[in-house]
Order: structure tokens, then C-alpha cells, then sequence
């Protein structure tokens, strides 16, 4: 899934992971499209099926693929196998709701529950089977080519797939449509059904394709000018060697009017980019890709196929089963560092909310770790003890309708933006980032994003429209109990040293009763090394402060990835114990994340 909207497109090809394979797999890598087609061509299949996630250009792979196939193949576009537009509509209008007035600019939806043939004219399939059987040799693409009914002893299965930033670009740039559309919609219309229901639904049928194993050819299929692709037998050991050693996603930039420069002056990101970065999509588990270094060349999947692959190998068993397969926290930094304001003032639902409304899997919690600050930095969290709640709830909506300014601190509790500093920040809390700084933002496991934004200083997208206002839903989930005093008992505790030697030490620095992960502060000095153990399950860290580091297997030492300045990995559960060592000339400091030993309690 993915329900990024802003994407720049822009590649950071910094995140690269490195494979063990053997030569073998390494020679069954086809790079090129002339490659590729004759790879496939080669294998003389009676019915070749050309399946593909969201965004996926069919119609220039089959192209390319006729020139060195037998042309007595006949053609078989499954668009013309898909309900109508008015059928669809009407079959998933309950996950598409005309909320106007609380949702203004159709935003949120709930999750369609069913399965990918259900969009499909089911006549107009048994007539397709039938075809299918005869004598006659075709190529079936599209999405839904290889439902089920139709594939046979003799199918050859392509899948190509696409990143989420990728598919979320060609969808502004009306590359293609919604599954049985017959005109492209405007880009949020178009992305709001994408993300409740032909996202949903073919992620859930690429996981059946894979589980089943019936995939033969998997191909990137980011770059239509430079198709890359493995036999899925080999794509499955690349997957299983990265699942044995720390990794990193790629990371994605999107803009936002509160954007700022930090990650931009670090990374030395181009200027041409937006100058308003305002998240850094690290590592959000259904929204980035991860890359695999093929000798020398980029072989990029989405991290969802990976994670749907070796999920028990990367979460541990239990987590995996717990979460549904989903990946349970999320990582993005939110840079307002040198940016003209705050993040929106808002509040998040819990599960009770998401699950029964949205379809989603449990509460949006998130946490706010605090990396670097400008002058006067804040961050807001809670309300002020003894301030009138509901006389600010009101100058808000007085304010939505009016386009009135607030004095949002008279109400909003204010905590002071310190390097180091873990703000946890449970559903129904009211919160905003104040401008001036980056946090490293972490969250639970809601896929889409469930912002209600209560107040946001009456400003205007960069087209000049007015930002969205969801007062309705804000007033039904939001804690008026949760003021200051409450917030720095129990949403901002002191450091709470662990674990220690000459060369660390580990704070507890998050800790909240009502999230299930919990985070920690590794402070190691120049050269020092920490041994970790994973508890049969995943950690992930960041380098919050430092130059470099390098995290291994203290088992299998060459199993290692390594991490500069606000770089993200992820250790899996297949490590037992980890070792990080500090490989600058300076101190660093490791921002590292867990689930509890009894998160199963909380979701």
C-alpha cells in the first residue's frame, strides 16, 4: 500500500544491500529488455501471463516481448475483462464514503475486504478460461491475469514490480488508471482508491503469488527503459541471504509547506529539489523499496514483497503472526529545521476508531525522538494545565470558518526541543512538531495516515488552496485530559541508564503504558562496540548524533551493514546477537527501537 502524495522523484541510491549468492543465481540475473525478452521467449510457454503491481506499464512490456515470440500468440488485455467503472463504483462506495464536512477534501476511506477477482466480470472470465484451454498459444496482462481459473499446467507467470514512490509519481503524471476506469481521475481521487482498494487488493494477491510459489520470472520493472530480472527461485535466495544480515530501505523525500533543510544540507540532497522537504520517509515499511546490489547493478523491490517473503525470518515468528505479517513500527523524519512554521496542530485516533472505521489494523500511535534544533525550537504536546479546552476547540472551528489567527499557546502545552529527548505520544493526544527542528518520527502499525488536523495557522498549499481542517473527528478522539503536567509524568520520562561498560552506555528513553515498542539511547564513545541480543525478534536504529558506525552479526561477522549520520537499519530476528561498533572519529550516539516483551498486551 502506499498513500504517498507528494513524492519528489527523485532516486537516493544510497541504501544498498549486498547479497549472498551463488554463482549460479548470480548468472540467472538478466539485465537489459532485449535480455529479458529473449529469456522469456526462450521458454516457448503455450500461455504467458504478465501480472504486475499498480502502475506497472503492461502494455510497453508485451510490446517489447512480441518481437521475439512466435506471432501466432494472441493478446489478451484483462482490462476489457473488468466490471464497468459505474459496477466498481458502486461495489466499493462504502469504502469511499462523500464525507465532506468532516473529511473535505476525501482523504480517508476504509479498506475494501475482498479479493481482486471480485472487480472482475465473472461471465466474461469463463468465457477467457475457456480461451485459455483451447489450442490457441496467448499472452493474458494486466492485473488479474493469473486469477486463479486461469492459469494452467502449462502458464509461464511474469510478475513486474513497481515501487511505491514510483507508482505514486506515474499516478500524478496519469500513467495509468484505476482498475476498471475508463478516464483517469483527479490525483486524490485516483490515489484514494488506490490506497483502499486496488492497492489492497493486489498486494494481497502478489502475497498469494508468492506464497504459492508459482511465480517463474520476477522483474524490476521501475525503469521501463531498463527491465531487470531473476528466475523467482533465485529472487528468493537473494531475499533470504539480506534476511540474514542488518539492512536498509531507500529512502523517500516528499514536500510539505512546513518542509525545512536539514536532511537536504546533510545529505546534499540537489538543489533543484523542493525547498520545502518535509518527510523523509526512512524506513515506513508499505511505502519505501529496498535495493539489492547484483553485481554492480540495482535490482530494487518493494519492501512489502521482501517482508511478505521472508516476514517470520525478519520479525521473528511471533511478532509476524501477531502483526498479520506487517512490519509493526514505522520510521520518518519530519524537518522543520530553518522552515517558516509548525507542523499542523492534531491528534491521531486509536484502534477503536481505526479498525471500526477505517478497516486498518490497530491504533496510531506514534513518538517524536528529538536529533537536532534552531534557535527557540518546541515541541508541543498535550494541552496547558488549567487552560480552557473546549474555548480553544471552539476558536478553532470559529477559526476554520473565518480564517481568525489563534494564540494556540495559550492552550497548547509547550516542552522545550532538547537533542535527545523522547516525546511518546499516544492516540488522542494533541501534538505538533514545532518549526526549527528534526525529530525522528516513529509510529505504530496503521498503514495509511490518520492526521486530524485541528488547527494550521490558516495557511494554503503551495496551489493556494486552504488545508484541510477535520475538527469532527478531532473533537471524537481527542484526551482533553492529557495536559502538561500528565505529559512530562508519563509521555517524556528522564533517561533511565540500563546498561553500561568503558565504552557505553544504553538509557531507557521511551516508555509509554499505553504503546507496545519501546525505544533506547546507545551512547558510544569514540571506537567503543555494544553487543545486543534481539530476543527472537528485530530491532532497528538510527545514527542520531556521530559520523559512522558498522552492525554485524557477532556470530557471522560479515554479515554487516554500515550506517553514516541519520541512516536507518533493521536488525532481524535471524540475529541473535548484534555488535555495533563506532567507527568514526567521534562519539555517536544509536537511537534503537523494540517491541516490548508483552506487546502482544497492547494491540
Amino acid at each position: 500500500m502506499s498513500f504517498m502524495f507528494l513524492p519528489i522523484d527523485y532516486d537516493d541510491w544510497s541504501a544498498i544491500n549486498k547479497p549472498n549468492l551463488s554463482e549460479k543465481d548470480y548468472n540467472s540475473f538478466v539485465v537489459g529488455n532485449v535480455n529479458v525478452m529473449k529469456e522469456i521467449a526462450k521458454k516457448e510457454a503455450k500461455t504467458i501471463h504478465i501480472d504486475g503491481y499498480v502502475g506497472a506499464d503492461f502494455e510497453h512490456f508485451v510490446k517489447e516481448l512480441v518481437v521475439y515470440l512466435d506471432k501466432k500468440y494472441t493478446l489478451i488485455n484483462m482490462n476489457e475483462y473488468t466490471m464497468s467503472q459505474e459496477n466498481i463504483d458502486e461495489l466499493t462506495k462504502e469504502c469511499l464514503p462523500d464525507a465532506s464536512e468532516e473529511d473535505p477534501i476525501k482523504l480517508f476511506g476504509k479498506l475494501y475486504d475482498g479479493d481482486l477477482i471480485d472487480l472482475y466480470d465473472q461471465n466474461k472470465l469463463k468465457e477467457l478460461k475457456k480461451s485459455v484451454n483451447s489450442n490457441k498459444k496467448v499472452i493474458i496482462f494486466g492485473h488479474g491475469s493469473t486469477l486463479k481459473d486461469l492459469l494452467t499446467k502449462d502458464s509461464l507467470i511474469v510478475y513486474l514490480d513497481v515501487s511505491p514512490k514510483n507508482t505514486a509519481v506515474r499516478s500524478r503524471e496519469k500513467k495509468y488508471k484505476n482498475i476498471g476506469d475508463y478516464e483517469h481521475r483527479q490525483f486524490n481521487e485516483l490515489m484514494r482508491r488506490n490506497y483502499y482498494v486496488d492497492f489492497e487488493l493486489v498486494i494481497k494477491h502478489r502475497t498469494e503469488l508468492l506464497k504459492k510459489h508459482i511465480v517463474d520470472y520476477y522483474v524490476d520493472a521501475n525503469f521501463v527503459e531498463k527491465y531487470k530480472m531473476f528466475p523467482m527461485e533465485s529472487l528468493a535466495n537473494v531475499f533470504n541471504s539480506v534476511a540474514l544480515q542488518p539492512f536498509r530501505c531507500k529512502p523517500v523525500y516528499l514536500e510539505g509547506i512546513w518542509g525545512g533543510e536539514f536532511i537536504r544540507k546533510i545529505r546534499n540532497l540537489p538543489k533543484e529539489m523542493s525547498n520545502n522537504i518535509a518527510w523523509i520517509f526512512e524506513f515506513i515499511p508499505m511505502e519505501v523499496s529496498i535495493v539489492f546490489d547484483i553485481k554492480g547493478e540495482k535490482f530494487e523491490t518493494p519492501f512489502a514483497t521482501f517482508l511478505k517473503y521472508c516476514g517470520k525470518e525478519i520479525m521473528g515468528e511471533k511478532a509476524y503472526e501477531s502483526f498479520n505479517g506487517y512490519f509493526p513500527i514505522r520510521f520518518n523524519y519530519d524537518d522543520t529545521w530553518h522552515s517558516d512554521g509548525n507542523m499542523s496542530i492534531q491528534v491521531h485516533p486509536g484502534k477503536d476508531v481505526t479498525i471500526s472505521k477505517y478497516g486498518e489494523h490497530g491504533s496510531q500511535d506514534e513518538a517524536y525522538y528529538i536529533i537536532a534544533t534552531g534557535h527557540n525550537a518546541k515541541t508541543y504536546i498535550g494541552f496547558k494545565d488549567d487552560t480552557d479546552t473546549q474555548e480553544f476547540m471552539e476558536l478553532a472551528e470559529k477559526s476554520q470558518k473565518e480564517e481568525l489567527d489563534i494564540d494556540y499557546t495559550k492552550y497548547v502545552n509547550a516542552e522545550e526541543s532538547i537533542p535527545g529527548k523522547q516525546f511518546m505520544i499516544p492516540a488522542g493526544t494533541i501534538h505538533s512538531s514545532g518549526r526549527n527542528q528534526l525529530i525522528l518520527e516513529l509510529g505504530s502499525l496503521t498503514i495509511g495516515s490518520y492526521t486530524y488536523k485541528i488547527y494550521d495557522y490558516n495557511r494554503k498549499d503551495k496551489n493556494g488552496n486552504k488545508r484541510p481542517i477535520h475538527l469532527k473527528m478531532a473533537k471524537e478522539v481527542l484526551k482533553y485530559e492529557r495536559n502538561g503536567s500528565w505529559v512530562r509524568e508519563n509521555l517524556s520520562v528522564e533517561p533511565k541508564l540500563i546498561k553500561e561498560s568503558n565504552a557505553f552506555k544504553e538509557y531507557i528513553v521511551g516508555d509509554c503504558d499505553k504503546m507496545y515498542f519501546q525505544t533506547a539511547r546507545i551512547e558510544l564513545i569514540t571506537k567503543g562496540l555494544y553487543v545486543g541480543n534481539n530476543k527472537n525478534q528485530f530491532t532497528t536504529i538510527t545514527v542520531v548524533d556521530g559520523e559512522s558506525i558498522v552492525v554485524y552479526d557477532k556470530k557471522h561477522p560479515n554479515r554487516k551493514y554500515n550506517l553514516n549520520f541519520l541512516e536507518i537499519a533493521t536488525i532481524p530476528s535471524t540475529i541473535e546477537e548484534y555488535v555495533i561498533e563506532n567507527t568514526g572519529y567521534q562519539p555517536v550516539v544509536v537511537h534503537k527501537a523494540y517491541l516490548k516483551n508483552n506487546f502482544e498486551q497492547f494491540i
